[in-house]
């Protein structure tokens, strides 16, 4: 068949998922909810692909993917350079394939999308990768030639592990230290599994090790060891923390048992998928199980909360947001996989205080309305009088964003400068902080977002340090200091 007999059939051929598991059958386990790609099925939805001459897809992508390109490929059967293609620019595709808010990036972009649907580019990412490693085609980092410089990084997180592929890559020595006791950061220990599956990252991560990254685990930069002592080891530091604060929200009973912020309830609920043993979990404090539960705020990590409740038997979920469904921030497809699942959305609520003796029973709102836009373009919600109403809850759970910790405090380098945020403060060009050859990268820098953009972030910063320590004239970090 001829290639143009193979694209363009977006007109011929309707947009179509993998099979997708039946609601109450995936809320009693935490496996995905999407069935694999049959081999014909990913090839046809490739084909659905119009190869428009301006991709808003790629340009709406955070790592300008050659989607047409590898889709292209994919249509043709050539699986294997279809993934060469989505990997030369993605370190993680199978990864992003699974978890990026496609609705908000590459296919909410696609041109066919109105009236046709978009093509279903995520799916046929992961198709491409899980493809690659069952056939042996993901082969280990082999770096031409061996460097004697070396590159410490703090996070094993997705931008950390995104910048230490790329300077290996080079034939840096790269060692990531981190201070949980496995690599992946939230893609670990954030994100549940019915959204990405641990044996997924797992398997990305002896990639890493096979390719001659070390990792040093279970290590904090300002307890077991300072950020001076890890610049004078190497010739250039990347700092790729992530952000994990939890943002506080102000209410009367705030203070009350039963209120958790959502990092540690999810946290808790993938140690426990893991293996580990969480007292938190076991004494019922992080358990949603025959509980009312409450979870508060509108973006992913709250669509990640409510939908692990009722995969935890939760006697009822209720997710209170103080914007509309159009309005807020949180990928539309996980809005429908929770209401398939049985969450109840309560939108255009505000809540004002926590009810109960010792522990909460009951959070206590105000209904909303949107006003005028605010200088950021979004409708400013504004309390309606008189419109208090009570939603029971047994366990209330808060998803209101996180903020950076105080790195300069935590790291023991008061010269470390941050911004008024709180964020590592960096020269955008160079992504270099005021510690000279000291990077930063990821959210670290630009507060809590996606994993794509901290992949993004993280080849940046790769791709800074090299082009530094490249130039002849360069100083080594550990001589300069």
């Amino acid at each position: 068949m001829a290639t143009s007999q193979r694209m363009l059939r977006f007109v011929s051929v309707d947009k179509q998922m993998p099979d997708k598991r039946k609601a109450a059958s995936r809320i009693a386990d935490f496996q995905e909810i999407y069935a694999e790609f049959e081999t014909a099925r990913a090839t046809e939805q490739a084909g659905r692909c119009s190869q428009c001459g301006v991709p808003f897809c790629q340009v709406h992508c955070p790592l300008h993917n050659n989607i047409p390109d590898w889709l292209m490929l994919t249509a043709q059967g050539r699986v294997e350079e279809a993934y060469e293609v989505a990997a030369s620019t993605n370190t993680f595709p199978e990864i992003c394939g699974r978890i990026c808010p496609q609705d908000r990036l590459c296919e909410g972009n696609c041109v066919i999308e109105k009236g046709f649907e978009s093509v279903t580019i995520g799916t046929v990412e992961k198709y491409v990768t899980d493809q690659a490693f069952q056939n042996g085609w993901v082969k280990p980092i082999k770096p031409p030639r061996e460097l004697k410089k070396s590159i410490g990084i703090i996070g094993a997180g997705p931008g950390g592990l995104a910048a230490a592929a790329q300077l290996r890559r080079k034939g840096y020595r790269v060692h990531v230290d981190d201070r949980h006791d496995r690599v992946g950061g939230l893609m670990i220990y954030g994100i549940p599994n019915f959204k990405l599956e641990k044996p997924v990252v797992e398997r990305r991560t002896r990639w890493l090790i096979e390719g001659g990254i070390e990792f040093t685990l279970d290590v904090e930069i300002g307890r077991d060891i300072t950020l001076a002592e890890l610049r004078r080891r190497h010739d250039a530091v990347l700092i790729a923390t992530g952000v994990y604060k939890a943002r506080d929200i102000q209410a009367p009973g705030v203070g009350l048992g039963g209120i958790v912020p959502a990092l540690d309830y999810l946290i808790a609920s993938n140690r426990v998928g893991l293996g580990d043993k969480v007292a938190a979990y076991d004494d019922g404090t992080l358990d949603a199980a025959a509980k009312h539960v409450v979870v508060i705020g509108g973006g992913d990590t709250a669509m990640d909360c409510v939908r692990t409740a009722v995969r935890q038997g939760a006697k009822s979920v209720k997710c209170l947001y103080r914007r509309d469904r159009q309005n807020m921030p949180g990928s539309q497809r996980e809005v429908f996989h929770a209401e398939e699942e049985g969450v109840e959305f309560v939108w255009l609520a505000q809540p004002e205080a926590f009810l109960g003796d010792s522990r909460v029973k009951g959070v206590r709102a105000q209904r909303v309305h949107l006003g005028m836009p605010d200088a950021t373009g979004r409708q400013v919600p504004q309390v309606i009088g008189d419109s208090h109403f009570t939603v029971e809850a047994d366990l209330a759970i808060t998803a209101l964003g996180f903020d950076p910790e105080d790195l300069p405090v935590l790291f023991g380098e008061p010269k470390l400068d941050v911004t008024k945020w709180g964020t590592v403060k960096i020269n955008h060009r160079t992504m270099e902080t005021s510690l000279p050859g000291v990077y930063a990268a990821g959210d670290i820098v630009r507060g809590a977002s996606l994993v794509v953009w901290a992949i993004r972030d993280g080849r940046d910063a790769a791709a800074s340090i090299h082009r530094t320590l490249s130039q002849p004239q360069s100083a080594s970090l550990k001589l300069a200091s």
